[in-house]
Order: C-alpha cells, then sequence, then structure tokens
C-alpha cells in the first residue's frame, strides 16, 4: 500500500513539473501575446491653400429704419395697417381727419378763381391802353401801369395756384403713408389721439430686414497682426469682393445664406478698442432680427502652401507640448512633436514637424501607444455629409461609432503621457 502512494505521488510531480516547463507556459500565453493591431483613422498631409478666418462678435442692424411721424395734424380717424406685418412702400398706415384739410382746398381753389379773374381784367384793360396808344389817345406812362397790373396779376394766379398745390398735398397727408417697405411694428398711437405735426409722436416704426446688416466687432490688435502677416508675405490678402462671410446664430445653428463684407470703420472705438466691420446677409425668411446677438466667420487673408490637421489629433505632452501620432513604414504608431500656427475652424496649421505625405492618425489615438502596431483606415470628418463619407471609405467615423470602439478597447490601450489634453479649437 505505502508503495502505491509512493509512486502516485511520483506520478503527480512529474505531471506538475510537465504543466509548468517553457514549452507548456508558451503555448497558453501564445493567444493574448498576438493582440490584432488597432484600427486608426488617418489623414495623409497635402498642402492646401487655406482662407485665414476670424470668427468674432456681432449684431444684426436693419438696413433702413424709418420713424413713421405726422406730417400734418389732426384726430386720428383710423389704423389701417396689421402690427408686425411686412408693408410696402406708399401703403397707408393711419388715417387723420381730413375734414379741415378739405375746406382748406375749396378755399384755395377760389383764390385761383378769383386770381384768374382778376388777370383777365388786367390783360383786357392793357389791350385798350395799347390800342389807343396807336390812335395817340393815350400816353405810354397808361399803357406802362396797364402792363405792370397784368404782369401783378399773372403773378397773383400762380401764387394762388401754389397755394392751392399746397392745400391738396396737406389733405393727402391725412392718409399717413409707409415712407419704405419692411415689417412694421407696434403702434404707439390709437384712434382717436390728437396728433401734430410739429410734435415729435413717432406713430410706429418700418424695418427694412432682407437683406440685414451684422456690424462686427474685431480688436485692433488683430487686424494689425493680419497686416503685418500680410506685409511679411506670411499671408496674401484676398481680392476685393472674394472674401466670403458666414454667420452662426447665438444657439451655434450656421445661418445657410453667407454674406458679404461691406467696409471696415476708419476709426477704433475709445472705450473698447475695437473696430467695427459692416457685412450683410440675405434675410428672406426673417430669420435675422435687429439686435440679435450672432458670431460672424470673416475670411481675411489666405495662407499659401499651409499644412493642417484636424484639432482632435493634436495631442499634449507633460509639459504641454503639440504633439502628432504618426503612421510609420512599419505600420505602427510614431509619436512626433509639431509646432502650431493658428487655428483655422477646426482645424490647426502646423507650421514645422510635418512634411508632405504624412499619415496622421486623426481617430483612435486613445487605443495606441508609441510603437505600437496599427491598422491605418481614411477618416472621414464627422461633421461632412453622407457623401462626403461614403467617398472617404467605409470606416464608421460617426461619433457614435468611434464611441463605440474606444469602450471596446479602453481596458487594452496602453496609458501614455500623450492620452491627455487635445488643441481647444
Amino acid at each position: 500500500m505505502t508503495r502505491i502512494l509512493i509512486s502516485a505521488a511520483l506520478l503527480g510531480t512529474a505531471a506538475l513539473i510537465s504543466a509548468c516547463s517553457p514549452e507548456g507556459g508558451e503555448s497558453a500565453a501564445s493567444p493574448a501575446a498576438e493582440r490584432p493591431p488597432a484600427e486608426v483613422g488617418t489623414i495623409e498631409v497635402v498642402p492646401e491653400d487655406l482662407q485665414v478666418v476670424s470668427e468674432l462678435p456681432g449684431r444684426i442692424n436693419a438696413t433702413r429704419i424709418a420713424e413713421v411721424r405726422p406730417r400734418v395734424g389732426g384726430i386720428i380717424l383710423e389704423r389701417v395697417f396689421e402690427q408686425g406685418t411686412t408693408v410696402a412702400a406708399g401703403d397707408v398706415l393711419f388715417r387723420i381727419d381730413p375734414v379741415t384739410y378739405d375746406v382748406a382746398v375749396l378755399a384755395a381753389q377760389a383764390s385761383v378763381e378769383r386770381a384768374e379773374a382778376t388777370r383777365l381784367e388786367a390783360q383786357q384793360n392793357e389791350e385798350r391802353v395799347t390800342t389807343l396808344l396807336e390812335r395817340n389817345v393815350s400816353s405810354q406812362a397808361e399803357v406802362d401801369r396797364a402792363k405792370a397790373s397784368r404782369l401783378q396779376a399773372d403773378a397773383d394766379v400762380a401764387v394762388a395756384k401754389a397755394e392751392l398745390r399746397a392745400a391738396q398735398i396737406d389733405l393727402g397727408f391725412t392718409n399717413v403713408t409707409a415712407p419704405i417697405s419692411g415689417r412694421i411694428g407696434r403702434a404707439n398711437i390709437t384712434e382717436g389721439a390728437l396728433v401734430s405735426a410739429a410734435g415729435s409722436e413717432v406713430l410706429t416704426t418700418i424695418q427694412a430686414l432682407d437683406p440685414v446688416y451684422a456690424d462686427i466687432l474685431q480688436p485692433v490688435s488683430e487686424l494689425l497682426a493680419l497686416r503685418r502677416a500680410v506685409e511679411s508675405g506670411a499671408l496674401r490678402e484676398l481680392e476685393p469682393g472674394v472674401a466670403e462671410v458666414r454667420l452662426y446664430l447665438d444657439d451655434g445653428t450656421p445661418y445657410p445664406h453667407p454674406g458679404r463684407l461691406l467696409f471696415s470703420e476708419a476709426t477704433v472705438e475709445r472705450t473698447s478698442g475695437q473696430v467695427t466691420l459692416r457685412a450683410e446677409f440675405p434675410n428672406p425668411d426673417d430669420v435675422l432680427l435687429p439686435g440679435m446677438y450672432v458670431r460672424v466667420a470673416v475670411e481675411q487673408a489666405q495662407q499659401n502652401d499651409a499644412i493642417a490637421v484636424p484639432s482632435q489629433a493634436v495631442q499634449r505632452d507633460a509639459s504641454g507640448a503639440a504633439q502628432l501620432y504618426l503612421v510609420s513604414g512599419e505600420n505602427t504608431a510614431e509619436i512626433r512633436s509639431v509646432r502650431l500656427g493658428r487655428a483655422i475652424g477646426n482645424r490647426m496649421v502646423v507650421e514645422d514637424g510635418l512634411a508632405t505625405g504624412d499619415n496622421v492618425i486623426v481617430d483612435g489615438v486613445q487605443k495606441i501607444g508609441p510603437g505600437a502596431p496599427v491598422k491605418p483606415v481614411a477618416w472621414t470628418d464627422p461633421s461632412a455629409g453622407p457623401r462626403e463619407q461614403a467617398d472617404a471609405g467605409t470606416a464608421d467615423t460617426s461619433p457614435d461609432g468611434a464611441r463605440e470602439l474606444q469602450d471596446a478597447s479602453a481596458a487594452d490601450a496602453p496609458a501614455t503621457p500623450a492620452d491627455t489634453d487635445t488643441v481647444a479649437n
């Protein structure tokens, strides 16, 4: 019995030694060691001409504003327009009691008739005196006096007609009309109110809202820096009329219609040190209203042969220096320090550290470290449309797809100093 127990113990020890041998360890650990390359989204570096865009705050203003005031006095009989609607130039807005102005027109017409009768008498008298002078019955002095009387009668007729015209104009002003086309506001006065031509009553206000102005504020320091860059040759000034202006609403929604830059003020605002730029935008749907706060992206210059990468590709080391992950020739991740320039949209200009043809890793840097094997696929901006994404490749680069891929491999991702802050756009 003792011999049997000893033999069993020896066999168990031999089996344990065999299981712990190097050959057995390699075969058990080999599946974990053969980790597949991480799939990463990449772009190829290609120099391009980039527009230097400044995103600036602004306010919407109407292109024309008309304060409607009475031009004659009287009682308001009727408000004709609907408040808050669109009116056309010449539309009747208010009616003022016309009775006294009707009477004034009748009186002026009577004055014209009386002046014409007086002129007729003066003409006949001049003709008689002239005939008598030919017969040597009257003197030249009498002829001159008759002629002067006729000329004075002509002038009296002209004055009477002018007074009639003025009375007719005043009568017409009892219909208060819109001086411009646009959106009309609230009525500041009601039926039955007495208004005066000499008063300061604003009956209502009309604003022309298609197109509208966007008054933009830019620090003078930025403007001077752009001018110096243009003068040094680092940037190229855009031709007049080429610059595109884009507008974003207060909630970040892009406005669908591009605008055009009209001019820049020649003076600097003393308290803020800013220069006002004015752009014009079409507003067919009345989306833009006066006083609305907006952000305006203004193309102000062009940088030729620039290299730019998406902002999300930029990483930072412990000291804050900018870095990028690149795909090496062996399909491994390589980290490289770069020098960044200005931000243009959602991209960063790389001043130094990249060359044409480099493959920069944009998506998937959380899953890799320096020297890690990678599987590069073409990266497409998630903000691009479906057609652009289909043309760029079939990889799922949408925010949801990228998030799922990152979550699935988060446990396997090596920790590196580069997995920290990205550059804010």
